[in-house]
């Protein structure tokens, strides 16, 4: 049965006639035509009611869907020890202490070009998949396709198999269906609730905020947060569905830059379903050969299980997510009907066109110009990440100086400038350092607060654990040593265990 309705065609309300000779009386005005309905310029969207279905690509979603899942509840409550005063939380996204805890990284605001570099390396692996096999991410693994596929296995478990749903929806309201409807809606909002409440676990620590919930004492922050991931996973798994993927998500836009001839995408075998005809019980399928009739006996069951409501046999659209359950259904059919399977399968256009052109069948060629290049990107930036990650220092600096006044003259004939320092010190343990300034002949430095105006060639600065440390520095130099206005200073910190952090600036006096 399709999803979709043709409209009737247009007809015109005005009968045209031979114009009227010049002279002649005007001729009496023809009766008005009843006036025609208004008609919408878009057509109607019509409710995809999936049907189940049975196979190996079932089995692959639900296998890819069950762990996913699993992996989304559970990550918040995996423990990772990063000793003493240092959050256990193996994932955790603390964005109210500036800080991304993954595991055995730990990232600072400064060092977000790690999460640039996994976001492009996450972006080249989406092309690597969709040049291989097409649109297998939005198929399997994508979160609107793994949520729509948990509330469309609710609705069927409430409401029943797609005919059972039609024929409720079409029927008229009574206890039963509004029971079925309010029962269905409640275990979506369970589940809604489930998806906003284990979102936020990531970004606090998930037993911490458990113990608020149910105490009541969270805050309107986590409420608001709570209540938004419900609601957006609500609408957009329980109504809005395919029509997310078809709208809403760019990536059906670029799928045709991405594939090629030789990209496994599915496929109907066109030159041996065509043409298409119920199959009579009488009539064998020579009879149907004779009368030039294929395989696909039209009985529809690859379009009513398909969670896009398309009809693949009119061939690859925008709107196939390629997770083949329409493979498993035609597959089904033939077995049924006793005609080999793979009428519709995952292949390639160059294999289809030799086959159907009566050559020899082409293997999936996994090596191709643009797989090895996604390849080679993506070990390129992962390496690059992996090497960032090894080599991380566990100290960072950064220099403000003060911009008016640019310069203080004093009365010694000396110049100096003043400065913001900061020390990230981003281990665990207290660190001493050692500040030095270069490249301004005679400066001295001098720290201010706590009584330390005396000035010298270098001062000792502490930083305490996985803080940042503020300090306010005095650089002082005589004005027989300026070069100019302006000319570059170069501030370094060493650690006690010999880590070294520079910042280049630049040091302000009078104009010769």
């Amino acid at each position: 049965m399709s999803t979709t309705t043709e409209q009737p065609p247009l007809r015109s309300d005005v009968l045209e006639g031979p114009a009227p000779a010049a002279g002649d009386a005007p001729a009496a005005a023809p009766p008005k035509a009843p006036r025609r309905a208004s008609r919408s310029m878009y057509q109607k969207h019509a409710k995809v009611y999936p049907k189940a279905v049975h196979g190996t690509f079932r089995s692959i979603k639900w296998a890819a869907l069950t762990v996913l899942l699993a992996i989304y509840y559970v990550l918040p409550w995996v423990r990772w020890d990063r000793g003493p005063n240092a959050p256990d939380q193996a994932v955790l996204l603390d964005l109210a202490n500036r800080r991304f805890y993954l595991f055995f990284v730990e990232l600072w605001p400064q060092q977000i070009y790690y999460l640039t570099g996994a976001l492009i390396l996450a972006a080249l692996g989406l092309f690597l998949a969709t040049s291989l096999a097409g649109r297998v991410w939005c198929g399997y693994a994508c979160p609107q396709t793994v949520w729509t596929d948990l509330y469309v296995w609710v609705e069927r478990l409430v409401e029943g198999d797609r005919g059972e749903r039609i024929r409720l929806d079409q029927g008229p309201w009574t206890a039963r269906k509004a029971g079925r409807k309010v029962l269905k809606n409640l275990i979506w909002l369970l589940i809604a609730l489930a998806t906003g409440g284990a979102w936020i676990f990531y970004f606090t620590d998930a037993p911490t905020l458990l113990g608020e919930m149910l105490r009541f004492e969270v805050s309107s922050t986590v409420l608001g947060f709570i209540g938004l991931f419900t609601a957006t996973t609500y609408l957009l798994a329980g109504f809005a569905r395919e029509q997310v993927c078809t709208y809403m998500c760019p990536w059906p836009r670029f799928q045709s830059a991405m594939i090629d001839e030789d990209s496994l995408i599915v496929t109907y075998q066109d030159w041996r379903g065509e043409g298409r005809s119920l199959l009579r019980k009488s009539q064998s399928w020579e009879e149907r050969r004779a009368e030039g009739l294929g395989d696909c006996i039209d009985c529809f069951n690859c379009v009513q299980v398909c969670p896009a409501g398309i009809d693949i046999r009119d061939g690859l659209q925008m709107q196939c997510i390629g997770c083949g359950l329409c493979i498993d259904a035609c597959d089904e059919i033939m077995t049924k009907v006793g005609r080999p399977a793979g009428l519709i399968t995952f292949d390639t256009q160059t294999n289809q066109v030799a086959v159907a052109t009566g050559g020899k069948p082409v293997p999936f060629r996994l090596l191709r110009p643009r797989t090895i290049l996604y390849t080679l990107m993506m070990l390129v930036i992962a390496g690059g990440i992996g090497v960032g990650l090894l080599l991380k220092p566990g100290l960072d600096i950064s220099v403000l100086r003060d911009r008016a006044p640019l310069f203080v003259a004093l009365s010694d004939g000396s110049v100096r400038n003043a400065y913001t320092f900061k020390i990230s010190n981003m281990t665990r343990d207290p660190r001493a350092y050692t500040l030095a300034v270069s490249g301004v002949a005679g400066a001295s430095l001098s720290v201010a607060g706590d009584g330390q105006d005396e000035q010298a060639g270098t001062q000792r600065l502490t930083a305490d654990p996985d803080m940042v440390a503020t300090y306010r520095i005095f650089v002082t130099a005589p004005r027989t040593g300026l070069q100019g206005a302006s000319q570059p200073l170069t501030f370094r910190l060493t650690s006690a265990d010999g880590e070294v952090a520079t910042y280049d600036s630049v040091f302000m006096g009078p104009a010769n």
